[in-house]
């Protein structure tokens, strides 16, 4: 479950090159159906039930196989709250991007997508086809009105889910907590101890200082040299903490202060990077296993306390043991690139959509309403953490101060909590927010904020928002990203080990620039002009 668990928290943090892949235009009008012109007769705008006569609908959704969702207490309490039944057409989730192509190929539509994961490209197609319904007439007519509120509040929000026709069909989850876009980097408390590090590296040089310490000194304190000072998967997991040393806020693309859009691969910053990474391969400060393990062979050296640096969500999930305060978070480190580091921090919504109503619900007002109680407060506590009383009660309802009660029958709260509420193991849609933690969180909750305080958002900047090409200057796109970054990755890997010198760094920027390198940017660029304008 642990593994699960972990996922559930790293869905949230979607990848920008996932979007960029993704994103579509188009010039339609949004379809029109049947439904979207639906009269609201016997829908209430507020309070509850939504419904006066009882409303059936059926939802398609992945499924973290935890529990029966006809038996899970959440989906029958808000059955009785709004008086709409769901019936449900679950999949694996590691079968269910091929599921909902399927559905939307064959035409045989259920009324909601719920936790759907519907890129970009996706929302536009089937939005502008008919098959997605627009959203936003329902939002602004008052059935969505805590949708309404965060979007009042946050233009970005609704500018970001805006497709080019003008319309919204889908809605993001939404969490403006958030500050890892992807889960951070940590020190091996043990290794800094051994080797009394009272104070983290600032600069590449103190770091690279220390990981040669971590390779030299035994901190593990078994007489053999079996320290492995930075580990890897792939560099995926450390490669976008590691580009914010040299003032790189994303690995695909990235606007800069001055609203100037990047592609990655053929910035200066990105070769101080790679200069970086091949150091370390060639003194065996970087783990030499890093482009062949897995991710359980990685968290296998760090139970066997080997590993002093290394990316994870949280430190217990490579080391073993429990949570606490031992291990920290990785202070990001300056270069020679004045004005660094930085750090690419969490957007605050999901790059795709989490929910959508189809050209088949026959009450998209109802549906509206059913969903936008998600996006409250008591909607969100009780997705999120289950019904009052169970998990959880009170200790003052007025200041929302809430604290933990014994897990039924004892074990894992989290995987108790898993039998609860479909907002398991997937990423649904829905808000998180500070508030609905107050009086729940531990000390090594604490801690996490503490460091996320100090370390990550003074220096956090989102690195690009959720913007849509047009049909063009998505097929273009495609097709120069799918052959640039099948070579970039090739590169990166040559790079660092050495294979090839990075004295050919002119010949590989010329390369990247002939498959165009430049257009990406150009492309993104105006994208990112048009989302700026509100257009």
């Amino acid at each position: 479950m642990k593994k699960l668990r972990k996922a559930s928290s790293i869905l949230l943090c979607l990848t920008v090159s996932a979007s960029l892949l993704a994103a579509c235009g188009s010039n339609g009008d949004g379809g029109s159906s049947s439904a979207a012109g639906s009269a609201a007769e016997g829908v209430k705008k507020e309070g509850f039930p939504i419904v006066d006569k009882p409303l059936t609908l059926k939802v398609m959704s992945q499924d973290a196989g935890v529990a029966d969702w006809n038996k899970m207490p959440v989906l029958q309490e808000m059955e009785k709250l709004t008086g709409i039944h769901l019936e449900y057409q679950l999949s694996p989730i590691d079968s269910f991007e091929t599921k909902k192509n399927l559905v939307f190929a064959s035409g045989d539509l259920p009324d909601i997508f719920y936790a759907a994961d519907l890129k970009p490209a996706e929302q536009v197609t089937y939005g502008s086809q008919g098959v997605l319904i627009p959203l936003e007439k329902y939002i602004d007519e008052g059935y969505a009105p805590n949708i309404k509120k965060i979007f009042d509040e946050h233009p970005d929000i609704r500018k970001s889910f805006t497709t080019p026709d003008g319309h919204i069909y889908a809605l993001p989850n939404i969490d403006l907590s958030a500050v890892w876009y992807r889960s951070p980097m940590w020190y091996n408390g043990k290794f800094l101890k051994a080797l009394n590090v009272t104070e983290l590296p600032k600069t590449t040089d103190e770091l690279y200082t220390l990981l040669k310490r971590f390779k030299d000194e035994d901190p593990n304190g078994n007489g053999k040299k079996d320290e492995i000072p930075l580990t890897s998967v792939k560099l995926d997991d450390l490669r976008m903490y590691f580009l914010g040393f040299w003032g790189i806020y994303d690995e695909v693309i990235y606007a800069d202060k001055d609203g100037k859009v990047h592609y990655t691969p053929q910035e200066e910053g990105y070769k101080g990077y790679l200069t970086f990474m091949n150091k370390l391969w060639k003194e065996d400060l970087l783990d030499h296993e890093t482009f062949s393990q897995t991710p359980d062979q990685k968290k296998a050296k760090g139970q066997n306390n080997q590993i002093g640096v290394f990316n994870d969500y949280y430190p217990y999930f490579t080391l073993g043991g429990e949570p606490s305060s031992d291990n920290p978070l990785m202070t990001p480190v300056a270069s020679e690139i004045p004005g660094t580091p930085v750090y690419g921090k969490h957007p605050g919504i999901s790059a795709n959509g989490t929910f959508a109503i189809t050209s088949k619900d026959p009450n998209p007002e109802a549906t509206m309403r059913w969903i936008d109680y998600q996006y409250g407060y008591d909607g969100a506590t009780l997705f999120s953490q289950g019904p009052e009383n169970t998990l959880w009660k009170y200790k003052n309802k007025e200041t929302h101060e809430k604290e933990w009660l014994p897990v039924p029958g004892g074990g894992d709260r989290e995987e108790y909590r898993g039998t609860l509420t479909p907002n398991y193991g997937i990423l649904s849609p829905g808000m998180n927010s500070a508030e609905l933690t107050k009086g729940l969180k531990s000390d090594f909750d604490r801690f996490i904020d503490k460091e996320n305080a100090e370390k990550l958002t003074p220096i956090g900047k989102t690195p690009f928002p959720n913007v849509y090409l047009t049909n063009e200057e998505q097929t273009e796109a495609t097709a120069l990203l799918s052959d640039l970054d099948t070579y970039v990755q090739q590169m990166e890997a040559k790079f660092v080990t050495g294979q090839e010198p990075l004295s050919n760094w002119d010949k590989y920027v010329a390369q990247i620039k002939k498959m165009g390198g430049d257009r990406i940017a150009e492309l993104y660029q105006g994208a990112y002009d048009r989302w700026n304008s509100g257009k």
